[in-house]
């Protein structure tokens, strides 16, 4: 396990954004990123501002579900964005971030990074990490866009408690320690060309579709009502899911797990 403290400085040295991240707020430890993020925003936070931190105390994902992530290991940021868009399209600026954050990664460690329906981020087919969107509103525009990352950095997570079986990391996936901070840089340097897209009205629908590693899967969906399954044959422009079921009938599905039932 390699735990080294994040470094500002050296993040920022080279920072190739005239967005993302020129403002920076690190903390060694915080509650959640997305907590922090939330009070920053309050106070007038800029688009764009970057939350990072070494340990979270309370990090949360998917349903409310605690993140664990041993200290200075693993890369957690909040991004608090202010894009001028309508509020339906809020998920477009998440696809911007999960975009962003699996073409970085590719780009940094050359790791088969791919996304997971409908906020993870897989390395070689195994959770390896994911995001969290929040918005408010001010007089029914949309105020602020967060995104909360977490993904498992520099420690082996076979075995670990507070891990899914099965977890992968970046330096598993890589086959050494991964530098977080220019891992961070590159993640930042392509998720603001999305981003700005989607700010000037374009959909990135068709490419987070390519991204995902769920379409043409047959799977389970299990949300806090139920559990439907069907074949994944698309997403739509707000993120959902949509099943074809056995019976042929196509259902939407906006949120939830998903696991393969067995391949098409």
């Amino acid at each position: 396990m390699t735990a080294v403290p994040f470094q500002t400085s050296e993040f920022q040295r080279g920072l190739a954004t005239n967005v993302l991240g020129r403002v920076v707020h690190f903390r060694p430890a915080v509650d959640s990123t997305n907590a922090l993020a939330r009070t920053l925003t309050n106070e007038g936070a800029a688009d764009g501002t970057l939350v990072v931190t070494d340990f979270q105390t309370a990090g949360r994902g998917r349903l409310d579900r605690a993140w664990h992530a041993p200290a200075g290991t693993s890369l957690l940021f909040s991004l608090i964005l202010r894009p001028r868009i309508a509020v339906g399209r809020f998920h477009q600026v998440t696809m911007a971030a999960g975009l962003g954050c699996v073409a970085g990664i590719a780009r940094a460690t050359a790791a088969d990074a791919r996304l997971k329906w409908p906020n993870d981020v897989t390395l070689g087919g195994r959770k390896a990490g994911g995001m969290l969107g929040e918005f408010g509103l001010r007089d029914d525009a949309l105020d602020y866009v967060i995104v909360g990352i977490g993904l498992n950095g520099n420690f082996d997570p076979a075995g670990m408690e507070g891990i899914p079986p099965g977890a992968a990391s970046l330096m598993t996936a890589a086959g050494l320690p991964v530098a977080r901070e220019p891992l961070l840089r590159v993640i930042l340097e392509e998720i603001e060309p999305r981003y700005l897209a989607v700010c000037a009205g374009e959909s990135l629908r068709a490419e987070w579709a390519r991204a995902l590693e769920t379409l043409g899967e047959s799977v389970r969906v299990t949300t806090h009502t139920g559990s439907i399954e069907g074949v994944a044959e698309d997403v739509g422009e707000d993120g959902a899911l949509f099943l074809r079921l056995a019976d042929g009938s196509r259902q939407a599905v906006h949120a939830g797990d998903v696991v393969a039932t067995r391949p098409i």
